[in-house]
């Protein structure tokens, strides 16, 4: 079951961009997530896909000269393949049992390879073809990247986080738009959907458009930490009550929880957005779900400390119609798996006619 703005970000994909957001570390925090997180779970990598940041064939080896791979003459040393495979598995060790990482590294590797070869044989095709992108082009991609960021969250953190400079990053968008302009070659006006295949689309994904019950929620939070006793539980439950008791009285919620949160939802007042069931630790979900509209409620205890909690907006059930605006996503969605499966066969055109070794090492 997906919401109005997951399917409208879902749909109107900016298919320039490949590059990975984190989410937040707690439930208290998931809110601030859900649209990354729907991205990975709905939106899996197909086989074939742009490699997001794989190891230019311009780059000359800096460590590891045995040749691992050769792409029609473009070469992949050993140095960059463990370099790359650091990469990936810096990001994924602390998430991963330690009996799975020998095999996570043999897929890296795997994937390494398989980047490699797509980067090689795209960027030859465009080169053949003289496909060139501009820097206003660039400019307006990189505008895009900043508009589609989670908020407050700048471009300089989404560069520091794929240990990325910006010349790299504006690099990695001239491919991309390079790569798009190759695909909208090959389309050439079959993409554009019909009515009908849009209201076909419609009908037998109707479930993909019920939004669920959700409720828009801010809190106040008094934190508890690891080694609190008792007396510690008591002193900090207490406060979270004389905090209450000042809402209660008329104070401002969203200074209180500006000036007195531990959570980092404190920098928007203590609004942790929209949310369904299931996101939320169960004593949150609970209170959160069975208390009025404005009401401040009482003081709920969680594994994360003690929260005051405000409902601000309660959402019905119901299902998305199939309006001009709905159409109009669905319409591009469907035009982008299109493009989706035009590349996929291009690529796979390249890759049958070209020359490539790879060298056991």
């Amino acid at each position: 079951m997906i919401d109005e703005k997951y399917i409208r970000t879902l749909l109107i994909v900016f298919c320039l961009v490949i590059l990975t957001l984190g989410g937040c570390g707690s439930k208290d925090e998931k809110q601030a997530s859900t649209q990354t997180e729907l991205q990975k779970s709905e939106a899996p990598r197909s086989e074939e896909t742009v490699p997001a940041n794989p190891p230019s064939p311009a780059v000359a080896p800096t460590e590891g000269s045995a040749v691992v791979m050769d792409v029609d003459g473009s070469k992949l040393t050993q140095g960059q393949v463990e370099t790359e495979i650091k990469r990936i598995m810096s990001a994924m060790k602390k998430q991963m049992p330690a009996d799975r990482l020998q095999q996570a590294k043999e897929n890296a590797r795997k994937q390494v390879l398989s980047d490699f070869t797509a980067k090689t044989l795209l960027t030859n095709e465009v080169k053949k073809l003289n496909i060139s992108a501009s820097d206003a082009e660039v400019k307006e991609a990189e505008e895009q990247v900043k508009n589609d960021l989670p908020k407050g969250m700048t471009i300089e953190d989404l560069m520091k986080k794929n240990k990325i400079n910006k010349a790299q990053m504006q690099e990695d968008l001239r491919f991309r738009i390079k790569i798009s302009k190759l695909v909208m070659m090959q389309m050439s006006g079959k993409s554009k959907p019909t009515e009908k295949e849009i209201n076909e689309f419609y009908q037998k994904n109707r479930d993909k458009f019920k939004m669920p019950e959700a409720v828009h929620v801010r809190h106040t939070l008094v934190a508890k930490a690891a080694g609190d006793d008792d007396k510690i539980k008591t002193e900090k439950r207490a406060k979270a009550e004389d905090l209450r008791r000042q809402l209660l009285a008329g104070a401002n919620f969203a200074e209180i929880a500006k000036n007195n949160s531990d959570c980092p939802s404190k920098a928007t007042g203590g609004d942790l957005g929209v949310f369904t069931r299931g996101e939320m630790v169960k004593q949150f979900e609970n209170a959160a779900f069975s208390q009025e509209v404005n009401a401040i409620g009482p003081v709920v205890e969680t594994e994360f400390g003690f929260h005051i909690i405000q409902v601000l907006e309660r959402h019905a059930p119901k299902t998305l119609a199939l309006d001009d605006r709905m159409k109009g996503n669905i319409s591009t969605f469907l035009e982008q798996q299109k493009q989706q499966e035009i590349f996929d066969a291009m690529l796979k055109k390249l890759r049958d006619k070209a020359k490539i070794t790879v060298y056991r090492n």
